[in-house]
């Protein structure tokens, strides 16, 4: 065997073989840089430095103008194909950012699906390399050619581009001849180091891309917005139904994008924490940012909204306790809850001195929860089927009640299937919607317009023109007397026409929104009592199957059980009111402020027998109404 001291001194003899091997690569490197300098330098005559330092400052100038293409439009120079969006989702393949399209990273397709579009690093080295052959070729020596030089550039040209962190190698090949008088010098290969910054930024981005689609940070706020800025589920103490339309709801939550989204920061140094709750906008995303990343929301962008249940352009909440017993005793809650599609559009900026580099995503909430985490690969398919058959030209027409034309906002309603058409727009001297509408028999052309009530207009067949007419809405002060003096007291005042209705909780609510038509107004009035309804005992007897045998052979036995209602206060009781049926022209809703409602006094119920008394009251008092 080897013994121990051979062994080691092989060892030590490989290793000095190696070092000098590696020493020799390296001044045989030198060597030729040397030598390839040297070269270089005696091949290019003094007289030729101004033409060659043209073209490489041609060069430059294009790769610097090549990266900012690529930060301003999301990594790309050629942008994908284009893709439109729809009217159910509205989002095309890329955001309208001051007149430019920008390609997203993610978003949803006018057909419902998940795309992603996020380049490569080796994706924008070739198209920069591309973007570079086609410039370069326009670089303009002739300037020299009057000073006598003779250039003879090839149309034949090759680039490689290489994008580090701080900047962009670029190699080019094209032969290039130029001379004067007795001197000449030709090359073929030119290559240059151009200080940039994209290949650091695209990093980031694509790290902060990467992490929302883990974690769904931009998701996670929308959701938050949604709750705070918009009525999704909750409880309120109330007589009143409780209304919201959607154009105003639609407002709200672009005025809460527009105030928050840009708050929204990334762990680093580029910003200043002033109180401890703006912590909440603060996402870690594994490293300390050192530059600018700015996220930005507008309110000319795309939304998408729709929320379950929905009529007409409005959500609607009704309390419970207005039935005969409970609604005596003033016991009324309004509960709601919705359900919303939720999506928009974040530009993603980074910044630093003059470069930038930007990208939107689609922040997408369905069903009032985050999309599912990393998921590309398609959602079910969201426009109704009978919504994608669209055959049958109409053209749709809107009017107020005097009839001048006016914008609305078009659905078309078949069995439960609601189809979005879009708008009326001008068209010499009417608001026309020109489109094709899926064949259907006896469905509903409905039209909403901001400051008019929604119509809902039956059409037996879907031909030729259709006229909409909307009623404009108008608000009104409330106000209810009882005998005519001035009422503090709690009311629930109720205006019913057709089958829609408008209710308040007066005082605390002193408006209405009504137009015009023939409703049924009713109020109740409550006042404080102090009625005891005493206690009670019973007992109810049932037949039940014997225990045993003869349960099984279907004999019963009679069993007998004590039923204890205890006392209860009502401190609230109806003590006025009234209904009438009233017809409201416009006219008079035009030029009227206030309507004053004057109640039946039935005066406070003093025992239980009073409470139904005046209940009977109620039915067959009438109400005296004015405008003002």
């Amino acid at each position: 065997m080897i013994n121990k001291e051979v062994r080691n001194s092989r060892r030590a003899q490989v290793t000095i073989f190696v070092i000098l091997a590696i020493v020799i690569v390296i001044i045989a490197g030198i060597i030729a840089y040397l030598i390839y300098r040297s070269s270089l330098e005696k091949s290019l005559p003094r007289e030729v430095d101004p033409v060659y330092d043209y073209y490489l400052g041609c060069i430059e100038e294009n790769v610097l103008d090549g990266a900012l293409i690529l930060g301003q439009q999301a990594g790309y120079i050629d942008t994908p194909e284009f893709y439109p969006g729809s009217m159910y989702i509205p989002f095309s393949s890329q955001l309208n950012f001051l007149g430019s399209g920008v390609p997203y990273w993610y978003y949803i397709s006018g057909n419902g699906i998940s795309r992603e579009q996020v380049p490569t690093k080796e994706k924008m080295q070739s198209q920069l390399s591309g973007y570079l052959e086609e410039r370069i070729l326009q670089c303009d020596l002739s300037q020299f050619s009057e000073q006598g030089f003779q250039i003879n550039l090839s149309s034949d040209i090759d680039v490689e581009s290489e994008i580090e962190k701080n900047k962009i190698v670029i190699k080019v090949i094209q032969d290039m001849d130029v001379g004067l008088e007795d001197v000449a010098w030709s090359g073929n290969k030119h290559e240059l180091v151009v200080n940039s910054n994209l290949g650091k930024h695209y990093d980031l981005a694509k790290k902060i891309y990467d992490y929302n689609m883990d974690e769904m940070f931009l998701e996670n706020y929308g959701v938050d917005i949604l709750r705070l800025y918009a009525p999704v589920d909750g409880v309120e103490l109330g007589c009143s139904s409780l209304i919201w339309p959607v154009w105003d709801i639609r407002e709200n939550l672009t005025r809460a994008l527009e105030g928050n989204i840009p708050a929204i920061k990334v762990k680093g140094d580029y910003y200043v924490i002033k109180k401890e709750e703006h912590k909440y906008f603060v996402n870690d995303i594994g490293e300390d940012v050192d530059i600018n990343v700015n996220f930005m929301y507008l309110r000319e962008w795309p939304m998408k909204l729709e929320i379950w249940p929905s009529e007409e352009g409005y959500l609607r909440a009704d309390p419970v306790g207005l039935q005969e017993g409970l609604g005596m005793l003033g016991f009324c809650y309004v509960p709601y809850h919705f359900v919303y599609d939720f999506g928009f559009p974040v530009m993603i900026q980074l910044f630093e001195g003059k470069e930038m580099f930007q990208f939107p995503v689609v922040v997408f909430i369905e069903k009032n929860k985050p999309r599912e985490a990393s998921d590309v690969e398609g959602l079910p398919n969201v426009v109704p089927g009978l919504c994608q058959h669209k055959n049958t030209k109409a053209r749709v027409y809107t009017y107020n009640t005097n009839l001048e034309p006016i914008p609305a906002h078009i659905k078309y309603k078949c069995f439960d299937t609601t189809c979005d058409m879009g708008y009326t727009i001008p068209e010499g001297n009417d608001f026309v919607l020109s489109t094709d509408f899926p064949q259907c028999v006896n469905g509903y052309v409905i039209a909403s317009s901001p400051g008019y009530k929604p119509k809902k207009q039956l059409v037996p067949r879907i031909e030729g023109g259709i006229n909409v007419v909307l009623d404009r809405e108008y608000l009104l002060e409330v106000e209810v007397r009882k005998s005519g003096r001035k009422l503090d007291d709690y009311c629930v005042v109720t205006f019913t026409r057709d089958d829609d209705s408008w209710v308040i909780s007066y005082p605390e609510q002193k408006t209405a929104k009504l137009t015009e038509g023939q409703y049924e107004i009713k109020v109740y009035s409550y006042t404080d009592s102090d009625i005891v309804l005493r206690g009670s005992s019973s007992q109810k007897c049932i037949e039940v199957p014997k225990s045993g045998l003869g349960g099984v052979l279907g004999f019963t036995e009679e069993k007998c059980f004590d039923f204890n209602i205890p006392s209860q206060s009502v401190g609230f009781a109806i003590s006025g009111g009234g209904k009438q049926k009233h017809y409201i022209p416009e006219s008079q809703l035009r030029e009227s402020r206030k309507i004053i409602i004057d109640i039946d006094d039935f005066g406070v119920p003093n025992k239980v027998e009073d409470l139904q008394v005046n209940f009977n009251k109620l039915e067959i008092s009438g109400l005296d109404i004015n405008f003002e």
